[in-house]
């Protein structure tokens, strides 16, 4: 296991002023550095993937 298992699944974005997402990382450091390459940009965790289940039932079974 890597040092950081214990933020398995988060993620990190930069994000401009304008609100364009220019960079996505799972190290803080890094997007923390990464940012000061961008004027008025910041550092957001970036939202889980939804994890919905369907009880759709598919044609045909299985």
């Amino acid at each position: 296991m890597s040092c950081c298992s214990k933020n398995r699944g988060k993620r990190f974005q930069v994000v401009t002023a304008g609100g364009k997402v220019v960079f996505e990382t799972a190290s803080k450091p890094t997007a923390d550095a990464v940012s000061k390459r961008y004027p008025n940009s910041k550092v957001e965790e970036k939202a889980p993937p939804s994890t919905t289940v369907s009880t759709q039932k598919t044609p045909g079974g299985a």
